[in-house]
């Protein structure tokens, strides 16, 4: 677990948490956007978006990451919209794509938890577990950095991961 900007993290892909269009948004989004330059637009463009749950890989440009794989989290509505499975599914998903396409070191940030609402204990417990359990039965990627980027998550997750 790291604090701070997941742009500037060395791995060999970070993980966006996009909206479902692909084209750009506020928040760790708009951050992975700038950082990467027009290209990944582009490429985003190409995609035709991604439903909730779901995840997609870009190349990452001008990002240190080669990759970066956008996974749509759920917007939280109290919990019963299968949010908690939803958000179980980008983790699962972008650990697929890192298998996938071999990487050995990614980075997440905390999915859903800003503007999309969910409750940041819930969704760091969330992604631990998912992450955890994926860890103990596959050998990619051989690293999981959570990248963190406000107080309030960073302490949550170091109390998880302790």
């Amino acid at each position: 677990m790291i604090s701070g900007d997941i742009t500037r993290v060395d791995a060999d892909a970070i993980v966006n948490a996009a909206n479902t269009s692909l084209l750009g948004g506020g928040g760790v989004d708009g951050a992975i956007h700038r950082a990467a330059g027009p290209g990944l637009l582009e490429e985003c463009r190409r995609l035709n978006g991604c439903a909730t749950g779901d995840a997609k890989i870009t190349a990452g440009y001008l990002l240190k990451a080669r990759f970066v794989i956008h996974t749509v989290g759920p917007v939280w509505h109290g919990g019963t919209g299968n949010e908690p499975l939803l958000l179980e599914a980008c983790y699962l998903n972008s650990l697929k794509l890192a298998v996938k396409h071999s990487i050995a070191i990614m980075a997440f940030p905390n999915i859903s938890t800003g503007v999309y609402g969910y409750p940041k204990q819930a969704a760091a417990e969330i992604a631990v577990s998912t992450v955890s359990k994926w860890l103990e039965s596959h050998t990619l990627p051989e690293k999981v950095i959570f990248a963190l980027y406000d107080e309030e998550n960073a302490d949550i997750y170091k109390r998880l991961l302790s």
